[in-house]
Parts: structure tokens; sequence; C-alpha cells
């Protein structure tokens, strides 16, 4: 069994940036690697600098430089202009793989199995979210929306995806898909197509792994639904009445089974079920199982929601499907909503480049949060961390702070010296 460690996880990290981004040391000379810009890079993040532009002011002190080095492994700290042009170069395709490296350490650790939710499956919850837009900054992957008196506003967008556990609020980021200009004018098939491509690549890297997709409804489309069967991936996915009529009135003139109870907190449950119905006219032999669920809180406040799945319905089920659907908004708010609100910074934009720079940045980010979810769930020593900060913006304004301060040889060094701060002096 591995153990879980900051320290260990940036040095698979580390590993994975040497071996794939070596091809980029031979296209170009250099006396600095490009495993060094990805790390510096993952080191600014990591420590959640508001801008590169600080980053850089900050840089000039010796204790923030050598703090870097000893604890990122850097014999150099490279410029910030040096960073945006190198990793500028590099296909996004190449940080896939520290995602999937730290997954499996999380596999060997046993740290995931707590995760498992129904079928042996995991639930991974996927959605689309934008992180940048400009009416002037744009390059060549960027999204464009035309507006009626002639400009034009170019973004970009990611599809995100995280195992997730309606009881748990630390969740398992993979690795992001960008969706680029080339997927589509609208919304729907822009994400629709970054969707094929991260199912697939997502199959291919983990043949194994038993998977409950929970989207929302622009996914309970036949060709997504039929893709996954392909892929072998069970589905919770919402389904909305003006989205489905066809599947709506098919269902009212069904013989359905009902099941409701009060719990102990007052709430009342309401479920309405039937397997084997067809998804819609067009594809009247794809058959899919329907689930419609009421909640009433005891101060009469109401909910509705209902879903299509694989997954055959029954009394002893339906609970837990319905948790299990309703866990998709874990993707908002325990993925997006904390990179967005909670100091990541992650529609900040660090630099946009011409080509790869804004996707590159995004997915280290995306790694950079995936090293804190580790750390949560695992390290004790971060755990404590986090209880001692009250809140993740408390947190990186320490880490920031005491490491202009201090020089630590490692991250378990720097952490105790957080803890201890109180019975410290300097």
């Amino acid at each position: 069994m591995s153990k879980i460690s900051i320290s260990n996880l940036v040095k698979e990290v580390k590993s994975s940036f040497k071996t794939d981004l070596l091809k980029y040391d031979k296209k170009r000379a250099g006396s600095i690697d490009t495993e060094t810009y990805a790390t510096a890079c993952l080191a600014i993040f990591y420590f959640k600098w508001p801008s590169l532009l600080s980053y850089e002011r900050h840089k000039q002190r010796k204790h923030l430089r050598d703090n870097v080095s000893h604890l990122f492994g850097l014999e150099e700290c490279p410029s910030d202009t040096q960073m945006r042009e190198r990793l500028d170069e590099i296909d996004s395709v190449e940080f896939r793989q520290p995602f999937r490296k730290i997954f499996t350490m999380l596999q060997r650790n046993k740290s995931l199995e707590e995760y498992i939710f129904l079928e042996d499956s995991y639930l991974i919850s996927i959605d689309g979210t934008g992180y940048f837009s400009s009416p002037k900054v744009h390059c060549e992957n960027c999204c464009e929306k035309n507006h009626k008196d002639g400009s034009k506003t170019y973004h970009h967008q990611m599809l995100g995806a995280s195992i997730v556990h309606p009881d748990k609020k630390v969740v398992i980021p993979f690795a992001p898909e960008a969706i680029l200009k080339q997927d589509g004018d609208t919304k729907n098939d822009c994400e629709r197509n970054a969707s094929k491509r991260f199912l697939k690549d997502l199959r291919r890297e983990h043949p194994h792994l038993k998977i409950i997709i929970i989207e929302d409804g622009l996914a309970s489309n036949a060709p997504h639904l039929k893709l996954l069967k392909e892929l072998k991936m069970h589905y919770i996915i919402g389904a909305k009445e003006t989205d489905h009529k066809f599947l709506f009135d098919w269902v009212a003139h069904s013989e359905t089974q009902r099941h409701e109870y009060v719990d102990k907190h007052g709430t009342k449950h309401e479920f309405l079920f039937v397997n084997n119905v067809p998804l819609n006219d067009s594809n009247f032999k794809f058959e899919v199982n329907f689930l419609e669920y009421w909640e009433t809180k005891k101060d009469g406040k109401k909910q509705h929601f209902s879903w299509v799945t694989d997954i055959p319905l029954t009394k002893g089920n339906i609970f837990k499907i319905m948790k299990g659907g309703r866990a998709r908004w874990k993707i908002e708010n325990e993925t997006f909503n904390t990179l967005k609100n909670q100091g990541y910074n992650f529609e900040h934009n660090y630099g946009h480049g011409k080509n790869h720079l804004s996707t590159n940045m995004a997915m280290i980010m995306f790694l950079a949060f995936l090293i804190d979810q580790a750390q949560q769930l695992c390290c004790k020593l971060y755990q404590a961390l986090r209880i001692y900060m009250h809140t993740y913006r408390d947190l990186w304004e320490m880490l920031r702070s005491i490491v202009q301060i201090f020089v630590f040889k490692t991250f378990e060094d720097l952490y105790r010296r957080i803890l201890a701060s109180d019975n410290s002096s300097p």
C-alpha cells in the first residue's frame, strides 16, 4: 500500500512531466527543460498565487525561491514570460497522465473504496463550465459567440468530471476535456462532442473501472446513452418533461409502481418508477428505466426530479438511485464553485497565448486541485491543517506568507510549522 502524502503526490506528477514532456525538449534547445516550466506552474497553483505578476514580484525574495526549489525539486525558477512561452507549445493531452497516476495511487491505497456507490460502481458527475471570456483576447482554440451588433466574444470552456458520493464533500477530478472551437456552434453540440472524447479516453485509461455516469438533462439523448452502453458505463441522467414529452406521455399511460414514506425528519419522499420504456418515438426500441421523485419538507418546501437510467428499478434501490442522481450537483458545488470561489482563481487569465496556454493553465490548476483533494482524503496532517485554518482562503494566504519567511526542506515540515505556529516563536 503506497503512502499518500503531498511529497509523494508531487513526486509522481514530476515523474510524469519528465517522461511525457521530454519530446518538447528535443524539439527546442534550451537550458531549462520543459518539465521545469510545468512544475513551476504547478507550484504557483499549489500556493494559489492570484496572478503570475504577483508571483513574479514575490519571487525576488530568496526564501520563496529556496522553498520552491526544495519543495518542488526545481534547480531554477523560470520567469513568468518564459513559462507562458513554453507552456503555450505543449499539446494539452500531455497533462492527462498525472491525473491517471494519482488515481492509481488512490486505488492502491484503497482510499477510493468508500466511494463505491451501487453495483460496485463509482458515481462520476460530468458537466461543462466556462473559465475565460473576452471581446479581444483570443487564440486558435477559442470558442466564439457572435452578437447581433457584429461584435464577438471569445471564450474557453471545459468539460469537467469528478468521482463523487452523496455523503462526501471530497471529490476526485479526472483530467478535464477542453471544449474547442471546432466542437460546434451551440452549447449542446460543444458539450456533446467534448463528452464523446472524454468518455472514450476515460474508458481507454480505466478499462476495468465500474462507472455510473450522472449528468443533467442535456445528456438524456439516444446517441449519448447508446455511447455509454457501448462503453459499458451505467447512467443516471436527468430527464425533463419539456424535453421528453413522448417519454412522459408513455409513462403516464403505463402501469407504474409507486412508493412513499416519511422519514424521521418529517420529510416526505414520493417515488414513481417503471422499467423498460421507450426513450422517444424516434428511438422506440431503445428502452430506459424511468424514475420520478417528489420531496416535501416538514416546512412545506417541495422539490421534484426525474431521471432515466439503465439500472433496473426496484423499491429496494430507488432511494439510493435518487441520491445518486442528485449528487450530480457536486460537479458544480464541490468542483467548479470551489475552483472559482475558494481562492483557486480559476476564472483569472494567467496567460492566453496563441495555441494551448489557456487550456494548459486550466489543466494544471485542476491538477493542483486534485492534489489538494487527495490530501484531504488521505493525509491526516493536511486534514489537521484544514481544520486549524478554518477556510481554504486562510490556508492559501498562510502558505504564501510563511514560505517567504522560513525555508522548509519538505512539505511536511511546512505543514507542521503552521500547526505549531501558536506555540512557536520566530
